[in-house]
């Protein structure tokens, strides 16, 4: 299953009159340039599952960083990172731990 699909499924599986309401997730663009990522994790499987923060910064144009903070997985990238966001996103989700 590719990462698109993987991501829709666990938004679907969400879903349930109320919760896609007042949460959901939000995919933008960066200015410096690069990708934002928030994915809303109150009232999911996810709230409170232990995440490690990933922080690489290589240059300016080779970056990412991705952690959980205030029920939301925050993840950030340079423009080529945002499959890689989303690829983060899911194998934590989909982890036993």
């Amino acid at each position: 299953m590719g990462v698109l699909n993987a991501v829709n499924e666990w938004f679907q599986s969400q879903c349930d009159g109320d919760w896609e309401h007042d949460y959901g997730i939000t995919i933008e663009t960066l200015d410096n340039p690069g990708w934002s990522v928030e994915i809303y994790l109150y009232e999911t499987e996810l709230q409170d599952k232990p995440f490690e923060q990933i922080d690489e910064w290589n240059s300016d144009q080779d970056w990412i960083l991705c952690k959980v903070e205030n029920y939301f997985f925050k993840g950030m990238g340079d423009p080529k990172k945002l499959e890689r966001i989303l690829s983060i996103f899911v194998q934590w989700q989909q982890s036993e731990t």
